[in-house]
């Protein structure tokens, strides 16, 4: 029986399309999964989408179920929501995790699927690989118990790394940005919100996540001295200037890159990234984190979709994608 799934390609920079694919058959530990949801990583999708992943990070870039090559024709993505329709006995009719490109269907290794916690909505779980990356975020930043912190920046790594580093005993945290229009996001995770000229200094950690010049100046002026930035941007193929004379020497000033993608063994050498993302899951059985998804689209839609999200017309963090039941 031939086994056919549709899948979004990126055809040229700006230009996608669903195309159908077909799927192999399971074979002994793989399965097939069946997408509920998926979704859009604004920051570094519409990046891909655009055509703006420089070609010496064309490797370190790459998705783990990735077809094609920057900067295109490529199929690309990482957040997708499935039933488990084919494998394990234990797995078939769980609700799984993967990352895997937007595709209505598709067979991986088990290896690849994470169970969904079962007090976590399908629709929220697309949130796992970004709260995973502000795990991993939180596990470099190390934060002490009453410290004075800021983050700057209030896309869907910024927001989910403040709503983590909230939980920290004593501390005090605000999201910082230049659209007033967060407020509303930082107030139903339960964190205090500020444009940039009002955010509050004397900082003893500073995690910016803004992927912009102005946004990283303004993090080394918020720190006390000997304070630390934690760098979570990823500029893609942008030259960045910073501010490091005046005070940055006097003031001992530090500022630390986070590698979204692996573990640092100095800080956490037992945990795998398996620990991290069943993790990430659990944590998402709070419902505030819904804050993150600002917006949904049919599957079908995504290719007039994905240029309105990268030109800025629609405004999102996290862009949830819905299949339909016969997907």
């Amino acid at each position: 029986m031939k086994r056919t799934a549709s899948a979004f390609w990126l055809n040229s920079p700006g230009a996608g399309e669903i195309r159908e694919v077909t799927l192999p058959a399971p074979s002994e530990g793989e399965v097939l999964v069946r997408a509920l949801y998926s979704g859009v990583s604004r920051g570094t999708e519409t990046l891909v989408f655009r055509g703006g992943v420089p070609e010496s990070q064309h490797a370190a870039m790459r998705a783990p179920f990735q077809e094609g090559d920057f900067p295109a024709p490529v199929k690309y993505g990482y957040l997708s929501v499935g039933e488990v329709e084919e494998g394990p006995a234990d797995l078939v009719g769980r609700t799984v995790f993967c990352l895997y490109p937007h595709q209505t269907r598709y067979v991986v290794p088990v290896t690849a699927v994470t169970p969904v916690p079962e007090n976590v909505p399908a629709e929220r779980a697309i949130l796992a690989g970004t709260v995973e990356t502000a795990v991993n975020a939180a596990w470099d930043a190390a934060p002490l118990v009453g410290d004075r912190i800021a983050v700057v920046g209030g896309g869907m790594i910024g927001c989910s790394v403040a709503a983590l580093l909230a939980r920290f005993p004593g501390v005090r945290i605000q999201l910082v940005d230049a659209d007033p229009a967060r407020a509303t996001v930082a107030k139903a995770l339960g964190v205090d919100f500020a444009l940039p000229r009002d955010a509050l200094g004397g900082c003893d950690l500073v995690v910016h996540a803004s992927a912009t010049e102005q946004g990283l100046a303004r993090s080394l002026e918020l720190l006390t001295p000997e304070g630390t930035v934690l760098e979570l941007s990823w500029y893609g193929d942008r030259k960045v200037s910073l501010p490091l004379g005046e005070a940055f020497h006097s003031r001992r000033l530090v500022i630390r890159s986070s590698q979204v993608g692996t573990v640092s063994p100095a800080r956490r050498s037992s945990r795998t990234y398996a620990d991290r993302l069943a993790l990430a899951l659990e944590l998402l059985a709070d419902p505030a984190l819904d804050a993150l998804i600002t917006g949904e689209s049919a599957f079908e839609e995504l290719p007039q979709v994905m240029p309105r999200l990268t030109s800025g017309e629609i405004p999102a963090l996290c862009h949830r994608v819905r299949y339909g039941k016969s997907a």
